[in-house]
């Protein structure tokens, strides 16, 4: 074991609860970068957490919580030997104040996972996560993520103003 200095920097921001997109981009040793898209807003309860609580629950020991650790390590990837970048994108919606607006609030945020991991997987990125969802995605709210993540994920940008015009079409 060699000892190291750890530097993590983040905005304040990532500490405020609602419901959240993000994208995590992992590097292992192989330098071959995975995505793992996900959302904050359970299904088992009427929370939406933080990004940050988020993320160090992907990453914990609990196995309840830690499904970004466990998909590595199904992978034959030691978490403990990855580079991790984590893009959150919210709140997109605030946490709700009861059960019936939290399920509403989560269903909306889920279609848009949905359509976020499609389109950086067909933009060519290796997504390791399926994400599956019935909802009916909100065209106009899935632009505005949409124009969020290209910035950090420029392959999502479109190459041409044909390919605009689905999305202009749906504004």
């Amino acid at each position: 074991m060699t000892d190291c200095v750890q530097i993590v920097n983040f905005d304040g921001a990532l500490l405020k609860r609602g419901f959240w997109l993000y994208i995590w981009e992992i590097t292992p040793l192989n330098g071959e970068r995975l995505h793992y898209v996900g959302r904050t807003g359970d299904s088992s309860s009427q929370n939406a957490q933080s990004p940050f609580n988020r993320m160090s629950q992907h990453l914990g020991s609990n196995k309840r919580g830690n499904v970004l650790r466990r998909r590595l390590k199904a992978l034959g990837i030691d978490s403990e030997k990855c580079t991790f970048q984590l893009v959150a994108y919210g709140p997109i919606l605030e946490e709700a104040s009861s059960q019936d607006r939290h399920r509403t609030c989560r269903d909306h945020v889920a279609a848009l996972e949905k359509a976020l991991a499609e389109a950086i997987l067909a933009a060519g990125y290796n997504v390791m996560n399926p994400v599956s969802c019935r909802t009916q995605l909100d065209d106009k709210a899935f632009a505005l993520v949409r124009a969020a993540f290209e910035e950090h994920f420029t392959e999502l940008k479109p190459n041409s103003a044909i390919e605009m015009l689905p999305t202009l079409e749906h504004q």
